[in-house]
């Protein structure tokens, strides 16, 4: 497995993971109706953006199998707050890749960003009723700091914010 940064060319497959990984991860955590209505289409307008914008300082890794084919990605943006602040905006996998270290590479390619950015913090929001997740923020040594609610397709979620003050602790 490899990581590296994404490019425009990967934001088709980039969509695909995307859709794929809701309509997989969150099954039961959000309404089916929701999930059956996310379309590749719409994803990729919504990378697309995300990949375009100068002023978040947005940015993409992606995991690419032996046969170069993109199986993963994480993608962050530098949000201002009281100061400079990495946030891990996205962070998804295709089933057959969860478990073998390839989101901990990810979430170290974006640490490494950050850092090389003059970005000493990061945080990520995940679903509180996303276990798996949770526990794979928590493993990394993530810090909980705060909840929020979301809402997705009428559907409201409670969300938790977990950071890491330290991204040296990543690398």
């Amino acid at each position: 497995m490899k990581i590296r940064k994404a490019s425009e060319r990967d934001i088709k497959e980039i969509a695909r993971i995307y859709v794929d990984s809701w309509r997989t991860t969150y099954d039961g955590l959000v309404p089916r109706a929701f999930l059956k209505q996310l379309s590749y289409k719409t994803s990729q307008h919504k990378w697309q953006s995300f990949y375009d914008d100068q002023v978040n300082e947005t940015f993409v890794y992606v995991a690419v199998d032996d046969m170069e084919k993109v199986v993963g990605f994480a993608a962050a943006r530098c949000m201002l707050h009281n100061k400079r602040e990495g946030e891990l905006y996205a962070l998804y996998l295709l089933d057959q890749c969860q478990g073998q270290g390839v989101g901990r590479s990810l979430v170290k390619a974006i640490a490494d960003h950050f850092i090389q950015n003059d970005v000493s913090s990061m945080f990520v929001w995940v679903m509180k009723n996303n276990r798996a997740g949770r526990g794979f923020y928590q493993s990394l040594k993530g810090t909980y700091t705060k909840g929020r609610q979301s809402e997705f397709g009428g559907y409201v979620v409670e969300d938790e914010a977990y950071k890491w003050s330290d991204l040296s602790l990543l690398t």
